[in-house]
């Protein structure tokens, strides 16, 4: 399934979200994306996990945490991980991951990443089954501005479209 048009107008950005709590040109203000996901009209029990979603690429850490840790679900924990990678405090987000266990994403991000890492020194990412472990490790090691941090963003982004697909069946 594909992710509904009104939610990837507000995923539509003109730069990808850092790997880190910075915040960038183009994104929503905090204002602007409450404005913009009061407007979806969600699955109840849907909401949160997307609301929190849109909040991570949209880099507004605290609240996505807020929303994220409130659902208990293997879904909540793994936004509850993304987040905590951004921050950057990867042994929570490790813990985090570990809370998604065996998550049915995987298969699908996994593979994207190897489509989107061909040809890069990160090919290692994408192998037999998704590592979000792995993914930490990588992000922990990126120096932003080189070819490998870009590869990185661009899995980020996977990660939330694979995700937001879905919340959104």
């Amino acid at each position: 399934m594909s992710i509904p048009q009104e939610i990837k107008k507000i995923l539509d950005t003109p730069t990808l979200a850092s790997l880190g709590p910075e915040h960038r040109t183009g994104a929503l203000n905090l204002d602007q994306c409450h404005a913009a996901l009061d407007k979806l009209d969600l699955a109840h029990q849907q909401k949160p996990l997307i609301h929190s979603a849109l909040l991570l690429w949209h880099d507004h850490l605290d609240a996505s945490h807020n929303l994220s840790q409130n659902i208990n679900s293997n879904d909540g924990s793994f936004l509850h991980g993304i987040m905590h990678r951004r921050e950057p405090d990867y042994s929570n987000a490790k813990y985090w991951f570990t809370r998604a266990g065996q998550h049915e994403a995987f298969d699908s991000i996994n593979t994207r990443a190897a489509l989107a890492l061909k040809d890069t020194s990160l090919t290692h990412l994408a192998t037999a089954k998704w590592d979000p472990f792995a993914y930490v490790d990588a992000v922990s090691e990126a120096s932003p501005g080189t070819p490998e941090y870009e590869a990185l963003q661009k899995l980020q982004r996977i990660e939330l479209e694979v995700l937001l697909e879905r919340f959104c069946r």
